[in-house]
């Protein structure tokens, strides 16, 4: 059985694109989606169509709830506040109602058993959308913060846009990075692999190419409210 866990699309669907069809490509069972599909990118209508097309389990992420309910005080630094709120404002109208209503229907975690062994899925932890946790935390906090689901063997997770995968007690952590917005210097979108036969576990994570031009070019022909900044992250795969 080869799973496929993808996120922090981020509106970009031209990397979703890639994606799916690399994943079509190494021929996976199934695809899982663990949020943060619109915000942010240029494409956020055409990335949520191609999400939901895909008739697999969602989870929420944080970016989601932003686009359900707005970015709020506390959330973000205040100085880009008020700009990210106008970035929201935009992703909002590029979405009919029904989106919205699918978004905030979105559940926040999914725990799956494949073949006996079982797997953890969240956005940030299995309690906040929001919280950080690193690739250099150390074992104590990532076993506190992520590995909280008793039985579960393999735990995944995403929203900090820097793929890992560590090994704590015989168990598997592992982020899966973003598919549109990498902040780990490689201006390639990522996803995890796992890998379960016999009991057996592989895990891996994929780096796909994606013209990443074009979506700077598509931040400024959509008149993106922070098409500048945006393009740079896009361009150097750092924040």
């Amino acid at each position: 059985m080869k799973i496929a866990f993808i996120s922090d699309i981020h509106g970009n669907a031209i990397a979703l694109d890639a994606v799916l069809q690399d994943i079509e490509q190494q021929g996976i069972d199934q695809i899982y989606v663990l949020g943060d599909i619109c915000y942010r990118g240029p494409e956020p209508k055409r990335s949520l169509d191609l999400v939901r097309s895909l008739h697999t389990e969602v989870i929420k992420g944080n970016a989601d709830e932003w686009v359900v309910r707005g970015v709020q005080k506390g959330e973000v630094a205040d100085k880009v506040l008020e700009l990210m709120n106008l970035e929201r404002q935009w992703t909002v109208k590029q979405l009919e109602p029904t989106d919205i209503e699918y978004l905030e229907s979105l559940p926040t975690t999914l725990n799956l058993t494949i073949e006996d062994v079982q797997l953890s899925a969240f956005h940030a932890t299995p309690t906040s959308l929001f919280d950080v946790i690193l690739p250099n935390a150390d074992d104590n906090q990532i076993e506190t913060s992520l590995m909280q689901a008793q039985g579960s063997q393999v735990f995944i997770y995403a929203h900090i846009h820097k793929p890992y995968i560590r090994y704590i007690n015989g168990k598997v952590i592992m982020n899966i990075g973003s598919v549109g917005l990498p902040f780990d210097g490689l201006t390639k979108a990522s996803y995890g692999l796992v890998e379960v036969e016999d009991g057996h576990i592989k895990t891996s994570i994929r780096r796909v190419n994606y013209d990443f031009e074009r979506i700077v070019a598509l931040y400024h022909e959509v008149n993106y409210p922070n098409a500048e900044m945006m393009s740079k992250v896009i361009r150097t795969a750092k924040i």
